[in-house]
């Protein structure tokens, strides 16, 4: 097993550990270790909410999580001679959840999806499904099974939905400028359009008193993906992947957590993916001068493992950028056509006895595939969602008899 330069006890918060991790990016957060290019080691990570979600029967979890100290990370990293415009080259060995143990924090056995509550940070279909629901997994293996939604058993893609490097000051401000403006647009929006800096529930490792105090005025909330990459839920971002980070201050100061047991293209519950404690094993590598050789300046670069589950047969569903409720057209709008193909997909699986949100549940979950399949046939973009047929205990293709009804039971609901 590589060194373990980052542990984490699951029975202890992440602010309780005997190292600290961080829930903001910001460049005065110091190195929880040091790690020199072809290392090869191990971070260990907390469920991105520190443990408030529970394997029970009700979402209440979900509806009253509080979002202040999301998402909890491990790190940061140091890499010995990384410095500002280099790209530092990550490869992802191997990943999963909590190793031989079971127990009540997400990674120990079991994870959770979750449809967020419109008034705490809502969901992509929030305005269809404004209140909380949650589906408990189970994992044997690489199959995820639910007590919620019946009838469903998939191989996991697992992976990180969030690691990045730390931005230097100047990008730091430019981020906090332009979120800034753009909640200005419509500062009482619900859910908010952008999350500003917030000092209550901040974490930034050791630091305390003024240090922590800066941090927490100034630093950048890690529910967004940015130029430094954070947050992207990119689920093919699994074993054998290997992401080419640009680097913005001396170390990189490479951070992460929010790992996943399986998760759809887009996430599209917000807490969409199979959230999960776990491990995360890394090699590490430079490019000196990477950035411009390779004309990155505002992105990532990366490379795919070849790990994926073999579904070959999928039912796909379409959408396109029309407000079919008001019949209003949008202009290749690529979000309202994934919206709709989404809601397809939904009242589809309602046929054959899901509730909505446990299709809604499921996408976010399940091994979906996303593709914006065409944004030049002016007004309306094309989108599609292939779903699985595989995955289904039953024959989910439509034929002449129409589809095989059943009671499928329930999602855990809140009160």
């Amino acid at each position: 097993m590589p060194e373990v330069v980052f542990s984490v006890d699951q029975a202890r918060s992440m602010r309780d550990q005997n190292v600290p991790g961080h829930n903001r990016w910001h460049p005065d957060i110091p190195a929880a270790a040091t790690v020199r290019p072809g290392a090869e080691f191990r971070v260990e990570c907390r469920e991105w909410t520190d443990g408030q979600i529970g394997n029970n029967d009700s979402a209440n979890d979900v509806r009253d999580v509080d979002l202040q100290p999301c998402h909890m990370l491990s790190g940061p990293i140091a890499v010995e001679g990384a410095e500002p415009g280099d790209l530092l080259v990550v490869d992802i060995l191997d990943l999963g959840p909590v190793p031989q143990e079971t127990g009540p924090k997400p990674g120990q056995g079991w994870g959770y999806t979750g449809i967020f509550a419109k008034q705490n940070g809502g969901g992509f279909l929030t305005d269809y499904y404004p209140d909380a629901y949650k589906a408990i997994w189970d994992f044997h293996g690489q199959q995820a099974t639910s007590r919620h939604i019946p009838g469903v058993s998939f191989t996991g893609i697992t992976h990180p939905g969030l690691f990045g490097t730390a931005p230097s000051p100047e990008l730091l401000a430019r981020w906090n400028a332009r979120e800034q403006a753009l909640i200005d647009t419509d500062p009482n929006r619900v859910p908010p359009l952008a999350l500003p800096p917030l000092e209550p529930g901040t974490l930034a490792g050791p630091l305390t008193g003024d240090a922590l105090a800066k941090v927490a005025a100034e630093g950048a909330r890690t529910v967004p993906p940015r130029e430094n990459g954070g947050n992207h839920d990119i689920k093919n971002f699994t074993r054998g992947a290997r992401v080419f980070y640009p680097v913005h201050v001396a170390g990189g100061m490479l951070s992460g957590g929010d790992l996943h047991f399986s998760q759809g293209d887009g996430e599209i519950t917000f807490c969409g993916a199979i959230e999960m404690g776990g491990f995360i094993d890394f090699h590490v590598d430079l490019i000196k001068g990477g950035m411009e050789k390779y004309g990155v300046t505002t992105n990532p670069i990366f490379m795919p493992g070849n790990v994926e589950p073999r579904y070959t047969e999928f039912v796909s569903f379409i959408g396109i950028s029309v407000d079919h409720d008001t019949n209003t057209n949008y202009y290749n709008d690529a979000t309202i056509a994934y919206r709709n193909a989404c809601l397809n997909a939904i009242e589809y699986l309602k046929t054959f006895g899901y509730s909505g949100e446990q299709a809604y549940l499921l996408l976010g979950a399940a091994p979906i595939e996303g593709r914006v399949s065409g944004v030049v046939d002016i007004p309306n973009a094309c989108c599609s969602l292939y779903l699985p047929t595989a995955i289904f205990d039953f024959d989910i293709r439509p034929t002449a008899d129409g589809p095989r009804r059943a009671d499928r039971g329930q999602c855990a609901v809140s009160s």
